[in-house]
């Protein structure tokens, strides 16, 4: 019996040391076995029929290790539009075993950098991942034009490189790129249509984000189910009209308990640039706790607060953040990360959560 309890664990001491020497060559046969069926899944086949939309990006322009720049992208049926492109959420999609070859178009809320950083990345990425022959749309409020055409020149060099080294097969240069797709932000109380393909209607209205003009939010309806996206803006009146009785409302939110707190720490230290940036916007965007009571006027089935704003990094913080929510939005919350997915089916009021895809 003591030889026995004594060899046997020796075995696994022996196997673990065998095993770890050659740990190089069994992942490589690994990847060589699971490689095809990895590149050949695309997590949206396997979604039901509804109304979905994915979070590619939770966060604001601080660095948040849970959460990129802001970034959602919404599938229904044969529809895949991404909304605002910050920084990290292209790459952020394939993680999430999505095709962002397959995005039919972007649609912007505002220009503010952290909403726009990443375009260059999710065009180059949608050509060259699928061969597509025609730029991608950019939507957004007049303005985009400028944007676009920036982009463009910034990345020809890029275009011209890919092309001559990959050719047609991967970067067909009729569809490098982005083309812009303006329209003219309604006033309040007026909603626009910007898309109405495949089932799916997607609405533009106002919201308030002073002194950042333009500034739009989006409704869209699909099959009987409707999410409303917030973008940036303080509360809306304007919003929580178009958002009336909407299965999902993700909305912008900033913790402003914790930014004074940022201020205040700022002022210690004597750097005066963090201090003035954590003083200005609070008054442009909408706490957690105003979100709620937006949901709660809006008669709005699910809340789901997206832009971050501060990181929420520590145990015990997301609980601080969401202080005061419960007491004024009557159903569920969620505080999004990168990679939670939100499932609307058909023929149904649920609101299906599934973190961490």
């Amino acid at each position: 019996m003591i030889r026995k309890s004594i060899v046997i664990p020796l075995l696994f001491i022996l196997l673990f040391i065998l095993l770890y020497s050659q740990r190089g060559p069994l992942v490589m046969a690994l990847m060589e076995k699971n490689l095809p069926s990895v590149l050949a899944s695309n997590t949206i086949d396997e979604l039901d029929e509804g109304l979905h939309i994915a979070v590619c990006g939770a966060g604001g322009p601080m660095p948040d290790p849970k959460r990129s720049g802001a970034c959602l992208l919404v599938i229904a049926g044969d529809n895949l539009l991404m909304i605002d492109a910050g920084s990290g959420g292209a790459r952020n999609i394939n993680r999430m075993g999505m095709n962002i070859g397959d995005v039919d178009a972007v649609l912007l809320t505002h220009f503010h950098s952290d909403h726009i950083d990443g375009l260059g990345e999710v065009a180059t990425l949608r050509w060259a991942s699928n061969a597509n022959t025609s730029p991608l749309p950019v939507i957004a409020p007049t303005g985009v034009a400028r944007i676009v055409d920036g982009f463009n020149l910034a990345y020809s060099f890029d275009h011209r490189y890919r092309h001559e080294h990959h050719g047609d097969t991967v970067a067909p240069l009729s569809g490098r790129g982005m083309i812009a797709n303006p329209f003219t932000p309604p006033p309040e109380g007026d909603g626009m249509m910007v898309w109405n393909q495949h089932g799916l209607t997607v609405t533009a209205f106002k919201v308030s984000h002073n002194p950042v003009e333009p500034a739009v939010g989006y409704r869209f309806d699909y099959l009987g189910r409707s999410i409303v996206i917030s973008g940036d803006t303080k509360r809306s009146a304007n919003l929580e009209a178009f958002a009336q009785g909407a299965d999902l409302l993700l909305h912008e939110a900033l913790n402003k308990e914790m930014v004074a707190m940022m201020h205040r720490a700022a002022q210690q230290i004597d750097n005066p640039v963090i201090a003035k940036v954590m003083d200005d916007i609070h008054d442009y965007h909408t706490s957690p706790t105003e979100a709620a009571a937006s949901a709660q006027a809006a008669g709005v089935g699910h809340l789901a607060l997206y832009h971050i704003v501060p990181p929420v990094i520590f145990p015990g913080q997301d609980k601080a953040f969401l202080a005061g929510v419960d007491d004024h939005f009557d159903g569920p919350t969620t505080l999004t990360e990168n990679g939670v997915l939100f499932s609307l089916p058909t023929n149904s009021t649920a609101v299906l959560v599934k973190r961490s895809l």
